[in-house]
């Protein structure tokens, strides 16, 4: 088998991996082999004997060509020249292709007969399944937002089931993985591998009930997991564990009291490196350099410090990556470099080992890994390393490992960001050779790489960061430091740990100087510009796009080589081209790429990238009329989408904003919200106002004028923040009205609050809680109006109330609804949506109402 025949087949593999995307894809990648094993082979022949013919008149008509020579003697064969012409290499490759699609699944995790999420009711999470459950913990605990310890857990037995059909339950044999949380202190002394109980509660996890939400069902299914346990507590004596344990598993102990367990041999020597790092240095400082050494899963890294990082662009800083692995193994190779090659790539491959394992075995690392080992692999045989086939070689072999990796995000950037390194670095250079080396580098590294994975980034988080090529640029020095400085010292508190705390505290200043470049670049003014989803047509069209201007570039270099060295030929050469041109435009038939001068091969594709991007978003905001009720756990929100314009009802809290509001607003394309309504008089409900201030400009605020119900200060402070990024704070009292274009507001009562919305020539009723008199006396003054749409906190209301607004639609921004007023609302024939059963609800003149979550009762309203 030839190389060629390698890389396809290799290609293939991973085509087939990716085809899992939509359920046909193992089908129509098989139909695509069968089809390019028929007509394929044939087209390539004829391509081939067409452009001998060419070549063979182009050389009569030199005088120094008159002796010919053979072609592969004479010019480097094309890409197209180099695929093998037999049909059963791709009949094997479209094989392949259909294999791995079935590996694919074979190999994606389900749950078991026995799996312990088969203990939570089919009905969801309705009843509280309380459990005692016994397993090997399988990952280091980590810290979460919530403040709350998380790791995972291998699940034997189940105890204490209350609220299952089966009632209690005692010893069950289970299986199956699940994510568990605790109280922070519950996990200290805690490591992977030891064996333990967890008291809590089970629950399933649900899929987004927000669009743009994080998806926590897919994650836990990726991970083998289908269940969570919140913990409340871990037994860690053996008479409180569950009975029979030497019975179900005898070779693991029974529990270990808290001064009995021990940390494995690779966690020993990580907690060694991390404490002798932390020792003499502050956090975050010290959990910094720990985190660009080992990466972030060595060390709990302060969120807020995670947020700089991601927001300002430098997220590779403290992730695990190929940089650790190409530094550990050039100072490998630079203290071996008196031995022979043998004991070289013996040392290389235990560093790279070590390194694996202390790292965690992170994607990132095996990749680099596995690419050092073929490095050193060509050392002892003296052969040349080629990059592309290396990083091709590596990616086939740990997706046969665990196919699952193809969609992990990890994964992806890694091996974009490397080829980026590999086919862009050299040209890039090349035009920096004027300057030196070092200071080039600077500059085409954060460059090459954030080319390739940009296309990616838009896909998954719909943002671009505007300053993260200048940001790396900027701190590029001091991630050289701090990344050699981390190895060096981890090298040293390794061995002796003192020596690894003086090493560490001269990172201090340089820890200090890059968490300063991180927040000060997030907190710029348009440190993220949302560009709304970007669809799977557009992210290859971007990657097109890429692989033209890398092609295209490669072509103008091969032919200014040859001109160069046919300078003296120019003429000829002309009438070369000419005749190549009229011999593929009437014989060979060749779909090709148009053809540009080098010069404007880069605007061209820069042009065209951002109208793939900008054109589909700005055509999207400029029709859209929408509005959305996000499903939230406190405070109602609603977002409308006029032609452009984005009116924000209420924020929530700072939770809220984080993981609802802000995503979807990512995900809708929206950079400012130009008016934004505090419909409530609590302040503490409001209070992710701050929050969403500092990510997104609010042009005009108005804030609910009701005395505050939950004092926290006042909101001066606020009022300061909104003015100071040109924005406009205006108060609102009872009969205000805002005109917000097609949408009209007005507080019917601001201490309810009671606000009505004229959306087109519908109107909608936001009620706040009240007292059934409350809700009589309305009724009966004739303060409320009849509306199409009925907005509440899901709590009791009157027969009364709903008389007088007699809706169509009732909608509850609740987990739960009061059964009598359902009732009611359905005896009425009115269509009621809650947004604990149906998640988030989109309403657009055209389609009417549409919910997130799919329900057998939610059908599609047309209101």
């Amino acid at each position: 088998m030839n190389q060629a025949t390698g890389v396809i087949f290799c290609l293939a593999y991973i085509l087939g991996l990716i085809s899992t995307a939509v359920f046909w894809g193992r089908y129509a990648i098989l139909a695509l082999g069968i089809a390019v094993a028929i007509a394929l082979p044939k087209w390539l022949r004829k391509y081939t004997k067409n452009s001998v013919q060419v070549t063979k008149k182009r050389r009569s008509r030199q005088k120094e060509n008159a002796l010919e020579e053979p072609l592969d003697a004479r010019e480097e064969l094309s890409l197209l020249e180099r695929l093998p012409r037999a049909k059963w290499v791709w009949a094997v490759a479209g094989l392949l292709a259909f294999l791995a699609s079935v590996y694919f699944a074979v190999r994606s995790p389900q749950p078991a007969i026995d799996d312990i999420s088969k203990l939570i009711p089919a009905g969801g999470n309705t009843q509280e399944v309380a459990v005692t459950v016994r397993g090997r913990v399988v990952s280091t605990p980590r810290l979460t937002r919530s403040g709350r310890s998380q790791f995972w857990l291998e699940t034997d037995l189940v105890s204490e089931i209350n609220g299952g059909e089966g009632g209690a339950v005692v010893n069950r044999p289970v299986s199956g993985k699940l994510y568990v949380t605790v109280p922070l202190l519950q996990t200290t002394g805690l490591y992977a591998d030891n064996t333990i109980a967890v008291v809590g509660s089970l629950y399933k996890p649900q899929p987004p009930s927000n669009p743009g939400a994080f998806d926590f069902q897919t994650y836990l299914a990726r991970e083998g997991a289908f269940a969570g346990l919140k913990g409340r507590q871990i037994d860690w004596k053996r008479e409180k564990a569950i009975a029979d344990v030497n019975r179900v598993n005898s070779q693991t102990a029974a529990f270990l009291e808290p001064s009995g367990m021990q940390p494995s041999k690779i966690q020993a020597m990580r907690q060694r490196i991390v404490r002798s790092q932390l020792s003499q240095l502050n956090v975050p400082e010290g959990p910094l350099i720990s985190a660009i050494a080992l990466g972030k899963q060595a060390v709990d890294l302060p969120y807020n410090i995670r947020d700089y990082f991601v927001q300002a662009g430098l997220a590779h800083a403290i992730a695990a990556s190929g940089t650790q692995v190409s530094m550990v193994l050039a100072l490998v190779l630079a203290l071996t470099r008196r031995f022979s090659k043998q004991l070289q790539f013996s040392f290389g491959v235990g560093a790279l080992f070590l390194l694996v394992g202390l790292t965690g075995f992170e994607p990132s690392v095996c990749r680099a890994a596995l690419m050092g080992f073929g490095t050193l692999f060509a050392l002892v045989l003296s052969r040349q390393v080629k990059p592309l086939g290396l990083l091709l070689i590596a990616a086939t072999i740990l997706l046969l490992v665990n196919p699952l990796w193809i969609w992990d995000l990890g994964f992806q950037l890694s091996f974009l960001a490397t080829l980026g390194l590999i086919v862009t670095t050299p040209p890039l250079m090349a035009k920096l050779d004027w300057m030196p080396p070092a200071i080039a580098s600077i500059i085409v590294v954060p460059i090459a790489a954030s080319i390739w994975v940009l296309p990616l980034l838009l896909y998954v988080f719909s943002v671009v960061s505007p300053y993260s090529i200048l940001v790396n640029i900027i701190a590029a020095p001091l991630l050289w430091i701090l990344s050699i400085g981390g190895m060096v010292s981890a090298l040293a508190g390794l061995i002796f740990p003192p020596a690894g705390s003086v090493l560490a505290q001269l990172l201090d200043y340089p820890a200090k100087g890059l968490i300063a470049i991180a927040q000060y670049f997030s907190q710029l003014p348009g440190n993220s510009v949302a560009v709304g989803q970007v669809s799977v047509f557009q992210l290859i069209a971007l990657y097109s796009l890429i692989c033209w201007v890398w092609i295209g570039g490669r072509k103008k270099k091969e032919e200014g080589r040859g001109k160069r060295e046919e300078g003296r030929r120019k003429k000829e050469e002309g009438r070369r081209k000419k005749e190549e041109g009229r011999a593929k435009k009437g014989k060979s038939r060749v779909v090709s790429l148009p053809s540009f001068s080098s010069a404007w091969i880069l605007p061209l594709a820069l042009v065209a990238g951002i109208s793939i991007i900008v054109l589909p978003a700005w055509h999207v905001q400029a029709s859209l009329f929408q509005v959305t009720l996000l499903a939230t756990s406190g405070e109602p929100v609603l977002v409308i989408q006029d032609r452009g314009r984005v009116a924000l009802i209420n924020s929530g809290d700072e939770n809220t904003v984080r993981f609802t509001v802000l995503p979807f607003l990512q995900q809708q394309g929206v950079n400012s919200v130009n008016f934004a309504i505090a419909t409530h008089g609590h302040l503490g409900l409001s209070s992710g106002w701050g929050k969403l201030l500092e990510r997104l400009p609010i042009k005009t605020f108005y804030d609910n004028n009701a005395p505050k119900q939950i004092h926290r200060g006042n909101n001066q402070e606020f009022i300061t923040a909104v003015q100071s990024r040109q924005g406009v704070y205006i108060p609102l009292e009872t009969s205000s009205t805002v005109d917000l274009g097609s949408t009209r507001l007005q507080f019917v009562n601001a201490e309810i609050p009671v606000v009505e919305f004229l959306v087109g020539n519908r109107t909608w009723l936001l009620v706040g809680e009240m007292t059934p008199e409350v809700q009589k006396k309305l009724a009966a003054t004739g303060t409320l109006k009849p509306a199409q749409v009925l907005w509440w906190s899901g709590k009791a209301l009157t027969a009364e109330l709903l008389g007088a607004v007699g809706p169509q639609v009732a909608i509850a921004s609740a987990d739960e609804i009061d059964p009598e007023t359902a009732a009611q609302l359905r005896q009425s024939k009115t269509q009621i949506f809650w947004t604990g059963r149906d998640g988030a609800l989109q309403w657009t003149p055209a389609g009417g109402f549409k919910t997130t979550l799919e329900s057998e009762e939610n059908q599609t309203s047309f209101l």
